[in-house]
C-alpha cells in the first residue's frame, strides 16, 4: 500500500526528519528533490528522525526535472495552499505520490501551471494563517489516503 511522499526543495531539516519519521511509521517512501536547505548528515535531521531513518526508504533526486523524468508515468497529486480542491477529493491508488514544496514558498510555480487539475488543498478554518507547517501537512494528507484505501469500503 505504499503511497509516496515528495518533497521539493525541503528547507528545514526538523521537518524532514521529522516526515521521514511519518514516511517509515505509515509504510510510505520518501522522495527528496534538491537542492536541500541541509545536508542529510545535519544533527537536527538526525534527531527529528531519531534511529529510524537508515530504514527509511528513500531517494534522491538532483533536482526537478531529474525527479519528473525518472517518474513519469507515476499518478501524482501535488498539495499547495494555492488550490481549491480540498484534499479529501484525492482519489488516493497504490503507489500515487503526493508532491510538496518548499517551507518558505511551496511549490514552485511552474509545477502550479503545468497540473492545475491535480492541485489540492488542505481546508484551514481561519483567516490568520497561510499555511499548515509542513511535517503536519504531510501527516494529514498521508493518513487520509491511508483511510481511503484501508478503512473506507
Amino acid at each position: 500500500m505504499p503511497l509516496n511522499i515528495v518533497l521539493i526543495h525541503p528547507e528545514i531539516p526538523n521537518n524532514t526528519g521529522n516526515i521521514g519519521r511519518l514516511a517509515l511509521g505509515s509504510g510510505c517512501k520518501l522522495h527528496l528533490v534538491k537542492p536541500l536547505g541541509f545536508e542529510i548528515n545535519d544533527t537536527r535531521l538526525k534527531r527529528a528522525g531519531l534511529d529510524y531513518w537508515q530504514h527509511l526508504d528513500v531517494r534522491f533526486y538532483g533536482g526537478i526535472d531529474h525527479f519528473f523524468k525518472k517518474n513519469a508515468s507515476a499518478k501524482m497529486v501535488f498539495l499547495t495552499s494555492h488550490a481549491s480542491k480540498p484534499h479529501f477529493e484525492i482519489q488516493f491508488t497504490e503507489d500515487l505520490f503526493l508532491v510538496f514544496g518548499k517551507e518558505s514558498k511551496g511549490l514552485p510555480s511552474e509545477i502550479l501551471e503545468k497540473f492545475p487539475d491535480q492541485l489540492y488543498t488542505i481546508p484551514m478554518f481561519s483567516q490568520n494563517i497561510r499555511s499548515f507547517n509542513l511535517a503536519n501537512a504531510v501527516g494529514i494528507a498521508i493518513y487520509e489516503g491511508i483511510r481511503q484505501l484501508q478503512y473506507h469500503n
